[in-house]
């Protein structure tokens, strides 16, 4: 730790806080936390996407960094004690090249669920799948940043050369963030989000030079890979009122793991979200998936790497979305909980969300949505009940498949994000697993771990074992559906999968 910065202790007599900016991909947060890890205050401002062609997912980075600047100042104007320090997490994959002198983006942010470049990935995989799980530990597939980052060189006037020539710069939003907090002093990433971009070598650490060849990615654009918790820059004052020490850095489902304090091998978390994303903490060594998950880093808190398995649902959350803005049958998502047990099942029909194809274990781009075993007693209550059974049981496609690459039974599993608060859905996740969910006091775990990583950084906290102290419970749902029941509906949804597999 930097001699100007004071210890834990010191720390104590003046309350700081820590700032964390949570960039999702539908809302720039901020949110403001004590030294037991309590939120203060959390401002939201949401912004938009769009959707130019059929499976095509694009935003404005000004308009990100407009919202992420705004729902920054709101809680900073609050604020009654002083920001010790600043960490930022993130929509992960989320593509974004800019002009260095200008700082003006040459093209829209091309976001994680866009699939414009999923041809040129399944050509790719025809022969380069197992060279890049090798590096990267990823599957082959325009999820990543790599893709996103040639198709926009490739089609965008002048912007090879230009990359080529050292005038443009990519980053993810992370870094997007950090470079315009800072006035474009600091282009960094931290390992996390990098080992998201299909060009770092999991085991390094480092931008991998054969796959940079491959992807015709000029290594002049790409950021400097630094640890999650450290110093690497300060915010310009006129941005929040104050130059504070960005401390911590992570993609959002690491951030997530470590706000749910899971820091050692075996705890496993799983965020409900726009998508849905399980991780389960791998220690230091590197796994390797037999069924088709993910290899990535987990957030770094030392200088020694750790790694985590992931599986990936692209539209969890997101269905629920669907259902109120484009089928009218909710006013708010907060009232799928109601509809859903307002009925005492989905009368056999099932939501297989794949509206951008499906993720992990799948990885099946051209699936599409599908709707089936519907009668004329289907009502929309029947279908808001499927939409979020298709959450829980996309979760538990990713929990059998993390079992089977480990070997071993995960415990309990620990939930957050926004439909977590769901309790008809969490009940209903811990009935098709089989085992118990647990749910801590604060579900807002991915900003929660922005600010863990910044404040271990700067010496709020002493280490990870502080931090696991500071988690506590609010709810356990225990399972209570029969074996035979739980593995009936389960067999339907596989079934309903092998349909939408099918629609091309």
């Amino acid at each position: 730790m930097s001699s100007h910065y004071r210890s834990s202790r010191e720390y104590n007599a003046c309350v700081p806080y820590i700032l964390a900016l949570d960039e999702g991909t539908t809302s720039a947060r901020a949110a403001l936390y004590d030294e037991r890890g309590n939120r203060v205050s959390i401002r939201a401002v949401p912004f938009s996407a769009h959707y130019p062609h059929p499976g095509w997912v694009e935003q404005d980075a000004e308009e990100i960094w407009r919202a992420q600047l705004e729902s920054a100042r709101a809680v900073m104007a609050g604020a009654r004690e002083p920001v010790a320090a600043l960490g930022i997490t993130n929509q992960r994959e989320t593509t974004i090249v800019w002009d260095r002198a200008t700082g003006q983006p040459v093209a829209p942010a091309i976001v994680w669920q866009c699939r414009r470049t999923a041809d040129y990935c399944r050509e790719l995989a025809a022969t380069k799948t197992e060279f890049i799980a090798a590096r990267t530990g990823l599957v082959v597939d325009a999820y990543f940043s790599a893709s996103k980052i040639r198709w926009i060189l490739e089609n965008t006037a002048g912007a090879r050369a230009r990359a080529e020539d050292g005038e443009l710069l990519f980053g993810t939003v992370d870094t997007w963030l950090i470079w315009r907090l800072t006035n474009g002093a600091c282009h960094v990433t931290d390992d996390s989000n990098a080992s998201r971009t299909m060009l770092m070598n999991l085991a390094t650490g480092e931008w991998d030079d054969e796959l940079l060849a491959l992807f015709d990615v000029p290594r002049a654009m790409l950021p400097k890979i630094v640890r999650s918790s450290e110093v690497v820059g300060h915010t310009a004052p006129e941005h929040l009122g104050e130059s504070i020490p960005i401390a911590g850095i992570a993609g959002d489902q690491q951030a997530a793991l470590a706000g749910q304090a899971c820091f050692r091998p075996g705890l496993a978390k799983n965020t409900y979200g726009t998508g849905c994303f399980a991780l389960l903490h791998n220690g230091t060594r590197v796994p390797v998936s037999r069924n088709r998950l993910l290899a990535t880093r987990a957030a770094s808190t030392s200088g020694e790497a750790g790694f985590a398995i992931e599986g990936s649902v692209f539209v969890a959350g997101a269905a629920v979305q669907w259902l109120r803005d484009k089928m009218r049958f909710l006013g708010s998502a907060a009232e799928s909980e109601e509809i859903a047990s307002s009925v005492e099942g989905t009368g056999g029909v099932y939501l297989v969300p794949a509206f951008v194809g499906l993720g992990a274990p799948h990885w099946d781009g051209s699936a599409r949505g599908t709707l089936t075993g519907m009668t004329l007693g289907t009502s929309p209550a029947h279908i808001v009940r499927a939409a979020l059974e298709s959450i829980a049981y996309q979760t538990r496609e990713l929990m059998d498949a993390m079992q089977a690459d480990t070997g071993s039974e995960v415990e309990e599993l620990r939930v957050d994000g926004g439909a977590s608060a769901n309790n008809f859905l969490m009940q209903f996740q811990a009935d098709i697993l089989g085992r118990p969910i647990v749910r801590p006091f604060d579900v807002e775990t991915t900003a929660l771990g922005a600010a863990y990583l910044a404040g271990l950084a700067v010496g709020v906290w002493s280490g990870p074992e502080e931090l696991e102290t500071l988690w506590v419970r609010e709810r356990v749902f225990e399972p209570q559906m029969d074996e035979a029941r739980r593995e009936e509906l389960f067999a339907g949804w596989r079934h309903a999968v092998r349909q939408a597999r099918l629609q091309r």
